[in-house]
C-alpha cells in the first residue's frame, strides 16, 4: 500500500548532525513517520513538533501524498540571548506514493499534540469479497476470495 520514497533518509539525517546542517534553512528535512492498517484505512502519523498547523500543507496528486511543513526560530528580542539551539528550523517534507488500493479522493488528516495523523480509506475494489461460481450442475457454490 505503501512505498518508501526516500531511501537515504537515515544517510542524510547521519549527514545532518554531523556536519551541524540540521539548523539551516538550506534544504527540505525528512519527518519522522509510522504507517499502519486499522480496520478499512490506512494511517500514517507524522512527527511534527512545535509546527503551527497553519504552516502544514497536505497535497494528493496521482496517488503521491506530499506533507510539507514548517518550523520558523522562536521570536527574540534585544534583551534575547540565545544558549543553546538545537530544534530543526525551516521546512520540513515527505512524499509518499500510495497505492491503487486506497481511495485518495477521502483522505482526512488533524493534528494534535505535534502529530499529523493522515487516514486514507482502503477502497472498496481491494476489500475481499465472495465471488459465486456457477456449476454444471444445480447447486451453486460459494467461495471465499
Amino acid at each position: 500500500m505503501l512505498m518508501r520514497t526516500d531511501p537515504f533518509r537515515d544517510l542524510d539525517r547521519f549527514a545532518q548532525q554531523m556536519f551541524g546542517t540540521a539548523g539551516t534553512w538550506s534544504k527540505p528535512t525528512a519527518m519522522p513517520m509510522d504507517a499502519y492498517c486499522a480496520g478499512d484505512e490506512f494511517v500514517v502519523c507524522f512527527d511534527l513538533p512545535g509546527v503551527d498547523p497553519a504552516a502544514i500543507d497536505l497535497d494528493v496528486e496521482r496517488n503521491v501524498l506530499t506533507v510539507k511543513a514548517e518550523r520558523r526560530p522562536l521570536p527574540t528580542g534585544d534583551d534575547v540571548q540565545m544558549q543553546v539551539a538545537e530544534r530543526p528550523l525551516g521546512v520540513f517534507s515527505r512524499q509518499l506514493f500510495l497505492g491503487d488500493t486506497l481511495d485518495t479522493d477521502h483522505i482526512r488528516a488533524d493534528y494534535d499534540a505535534g502529530v499529523l495523523t493522515v487516514r486514507i480509506p482502503i477502497a472498496e475494489k481491494a476489500k475481499p469479497r465472495r465471488i459465486e461460481i456457477a456449476g454444471a450442475g444445480s447447486e451453486r457454490k460459494e467461495i471465499q476470495a
